[in-house]
């Protein structure tokens, strides 16, 4: 079948995109699902640091590439080997394609599926195969996903079948945003109530973690941020500090405007300058965690002997650190109970057709959690 898809056939090319176009909207064949597949029609697709990282060269992946990884789909087609999805299903996508049965996933760690994480870097689907081509072309999948389509064929693997009372807005958000940094609070980070954070970069995944934060009773919320819409956010969120890293001369003056040092720092922005903030604001025997993904190259160093004598500790979390197809329906129970307000976190909703000004929009860190709505 014929689908549109947001094909990347060269990284780096330079901001504002809506000037120099690296995405661009083209007519592709898309293959039937082969077996532990199925064929989706996507409805909303969430616009991410995941795939403007892609654009931008911050993590090189093989082109040309059919981008997007977060959204809210229907199930239309089911292939062979499929006995967890059935056509008119309501699911989410996740960014990690889970086996099932490699050490990793064996061991409740999804996130660090063996064959899933060689699957995204290869930009193939879970069984090794491309469903997408133009004419002759081969066209890579992003992480196994490639929702900035009308359609798209997906492993079974990556999807997390929800209830269907929830808007598709609303449900895009659970894929990536919540999902991570949600997930990062409540799985990785060892919160307690009572415990202090601080979590640097309020983008849709820092807020997410926010909000966690409030629901397992955090007494201090320190929210760093650089756009003021965003810290107003928070503090209606829940933080009790916020503050504007520009505004700050010294590590001490940033400690006395977080109220002192706090149990979690937090990254939720993936920048080498955000982790150092997260962990000068970490206190003697706390614990610095990051979700951000920067470019391979981009280092952080710290003495040796302040982990050992400070007792720290430095966690990443990747998809939330936890089981999507459990935490994803956990998480959405979560909010239609009240204790996870995440539709605070939509944003604009961009055509197919303005994704490369949707990009312009997320780069410009003024918005929240931004989207593709697709034709229903």
């Amino acid at each position: 079948m014929k689908t549109r898809v947001a094909l990347l056939r060269e990284m780096g090319l330079p901001a504002p995109y809506q000037q120099s176009r690296p995405i661009h909207i083209e007519e592709a064949e898309l293959a039937p699902p082969g077996f532990g597949e199925v064929l989706i029609k996507v409805k909303v697709a969430g616009l991410c640091h995941s795939d403007l990282s892609v654009i931008n060269g911050s993590r090189p992946r093989v082109m040309p590439m059919a981008l997007g990884h977060e959204s809210s789909s229907e199930v239309v087609e089911v292939g062979p080997g499929v006995d967890q999805l059935r056509p008119g299903d309501h699911v989410v996508t996740v960014f990690v394609p889970s086996c099932g049965h490699c050490n990793p996933c064996m061991s409740g760690r999804p996130a660090l599926c063996e064959p899933g994480a060689a699957a995204n870097t290869k930009g193939v689907l879970l069984s090794g195969e491309r469903r997408l081509h133009i004419g002759k072309e081969v066209i890579n999948h992003h992480l196994g996903v490639s929702c900035f389509s009308d359609y798209a064929v997906v492993s079974q693997r990556s999807c997390v079948k929800i209830e269907a009372d929830l808007s598709h807005q609303e449900a895009s958000l659970f894929g990536c945003a919540v999902l991570t940094g949600a997930g990062a609070v409540i799985n990785r980070s060892g919160i307690r109530a009572g415990n202090s954070i601080a979590i640097v970069g309020l983008g849709g995944v820092g807020l997410s973690g926010l909000m966690a934060a409030v629901a397992a009773g955090a007494e201090r919320i320190v929210g760093v941020e650089l756009d003021p819409g965003k810290r107003d956010l928070a503090r209606t969120l829940g933080a009790t500090h916020v503050i504007d890293p520009r505004a700050i001369k010294s590590d001490q003056e940033m400690l006395d405007a977080a109220g002192g040092p706090v149990d979690i720092g937090y990254d939720a922005a993936g920048a080498v300058p955000a982790f150092e903030a997260a962990y000068k604001l970490t206190c003697r025997g706390g614990v610095t965690m990051t979700t951000g993904l920067p470019h391979p190259k981009h280092m952080f160093s710290l003495p040796i002997s302040q982990l050992v004598g400070q007792e720290r500790e430095i966690r990443g979390s990747y998809l939330g650190s936890g089981v999507p197809a459990i935490s994803i329906n956990h998480y959405v129970s979560l909010y239609k109970a009240g204790k996870l307000p995440v539709d605070k976190l939509l944003g604009k909703s961009f055509r197919l057709e303005e994704v490369n000004e949707g990009f312009d929009h997320l780069a410009s860190g003024s918005g929240l959690r931004d989207s593709i709505t697709l034709d229903s």
